[in-house]
């Protein structure tokens, strides 16, 4: 069980979505204040944690699917 919990957390850390909603921070900044598009720049400020969220809801279903197999087992 420990090293499953330890691959899990070395997964995480480059996990795709942390470096996708990270891009997004710097185009939203790229987008508002170097090339002055405002609206453009906040629009896409909202992907970042529409990314993380989509990302976490993933990451508790298929821990709920895991449960539910071990579950199963018992």
């Amino acid at each position: 069980m420990a090293e499953e919990e330890m691959r899990m957390a070395e997964e995480a850390s480059t996990d795709p979505a942390l470096l996708a909603a990270a891009a997004s921070v710097l185009f939203a900044w790229y987008q508002f204040y170097l090339r002055g598009n405002k609206a453009g720049g906040l629009f896409v400020g909202l992907w970042p944690p529409t990314i993380l969220a989509f990302a976490s809801y993933y990451k508790q279903s298929n821990m709920s699917d895991r449960m539910d197999r071990m579950r199963r087992m018992m």
